[in-house]
């Protein structure tokens, strides 16, 4: 599939440096700290497994969605689901049968969580839009306590009452389908935390129920959220957060280093050669340009500060897939799926994408089939099978 002319010549260097610096990152803030004080005691060490080169290994498909604009990432998706049931021929087919890890942050996080949480039948709790409909029966009393906040997600964005615990019920990371990624801003620490169900499944103190992962990834303190005091399964990790968005607005890298740090799920993914990557933005919405510095809200601050998080994590994730941006990495945002999108350019700010995103969406799709249909008939599995684990204990669909 084509995308943006490529603004920077890739080097073998420059992936290199691309490279260390995500890991860097994720050592920071992926998988709990530096500090051995804050890592739990009993948090078994997991071997590192060779990796599994063969050149018909295929591409580890990673789908990550922003902190804000979930309304356009749920349209985004919706659009995605609908072409491949199409284009499969299957209409029960998810978005999550597609997908081999999901990344979140905060309304953006919920959205991943009901896409990628294992239901009764051992199926996605929620097709994109069974998922919508949920959201759009519930919007009118949830946006209530969201103040300016607009949007069929907007009060999630503070407090959900029960609709959480209804939806979820007793579910917990293990309980995810697929790997996820749900960042928060720990309080009690001072750093990021990311939930994440690979470690969940290492260790009960890394286990969080689902309901509270979404809640702690969506307390907007711009929206008059409070923290979200949090206890593990076992009650030995203590969390106070705050949304995610305050730590990682668009957790593209994060799922990224996950991948190609994660050997015993992903055993063959060695580079970003390995991997397919959807990353999807927001809509544009109106700057806070021509108010004065003194004059600006806290929204306006916490909103300019994650779009730049955002675009720059773009950006960096552009020049680290280098010439593969163009097939490997595709950025949604912007505007209507009819439209043409805008892409973040290194230092140049944003521009008009080449294709509309209706069109980037359906290369996806077909993208997404080919490496689907490719592991039917490979021998090489691209992603290792996951520890069993129990479904998930109650929940609701509607």
């Amino acid at each position: 599939m084509s995308a943006a002319a490529a603004w920077v010549e890739p080097s073998l260097d420059m992936d290199k440096l691309s490279y260390e610096i995500f890991s860097i990152l994720e050592s920071k803030f992926l998988f709990g700290y530096d500090d051995p004080k804050l890592l739990l005691p009993s948090m078994p060490a997991t071997p590192a497994a060779p990796r599994i080169r063969s050149a018909s290994s295929g591409k580890v498909r990673v789908l990550s969605i922003d902190a804000a604009g979930v309304d356009f990432a749920g349209a985004a998706l919706a659009r995605l689901e609908a072409s491949l049931r199409k284009q499969v021929g299957d209409p029960d087919a998810c978005v999550a049968d597609f997908f081999d890890l999901a990344a979140g942050s905060g309304a953006g996080g919920v959205l991943a969580a009901l896409l990628f949480t294992r239901g009764h039948d051992g199926r996605p709790m929620f097709s994109v839009a069974e998922a919508l409909r949920l959201l759009a029966k519930h919007g009118r009393r949830l946006a209530s306590s969201a103040g300016q906040r607009k949007g069929i997600l907007a009060g999630l964005l503070c407090r959900s009452g029960g609709l959480l615990r209804r939806v979820f019920g007793d579910a917990t990371l293990r309980d995810a389908l697929k790997p996820v990624l749900i960042p928060c801003y720990d309080l009690a620490t001072g750093a990021p935390f990311v939930f994440s169900r690979a470690d969940a499944v290492e260790a009960d103190g890394y286990d969080f129920r689902m309901e509270e992962v979404c809640a702690a990834t969506c307390a907007d303190p711009a929206a008059g959220a409070a923290a979200v005091e949090m206890r593990s399964v076992d009650g030995r990790t203590r969390i106070r957060a705050v949304g995610g968005g305050l730590a990682m607005w668009n957790p593209t890298a994060a799922a990224i280093t996950h991948v190609l740090n994660n050997r015993r799920e992903f055993p063959t993914a060695a580079g970003v050669e390995d991997l397919l990557v959807v990353s999807l933005g927001d809509a544009e919405a109106p700057a806070p340009l021509g108010k004065a510095p003194s004059l600006l809200s806290v929204a306006d601050i916490a909103m300019i500060t994650g779009r730049a998080q955002a675009d720059v994590a773009d950006q960096a994730v552009g020049m680290a897939f280098g010439e593969r941006r163009a097939s490997n990495y595709v950025r949604i945002q912007g505007c209507g799926a009819t439209e043409r999108g805008v892409e973040s350019v290194l230092f140049q700010g944003r521009k008009l994408s080449e294709q509309t995103n209706g069109e980037k969406l359906d290369l996806v799709a077909a993208e997404l089939i080919k490496e689907h249909e490719r592991r039917k008939r490979s021998a090489v599995p691209t992603v290792a099978l996951k520890p069993s684990t129990t479904p998930a204990r109650s929940s609701s669909r509607r």
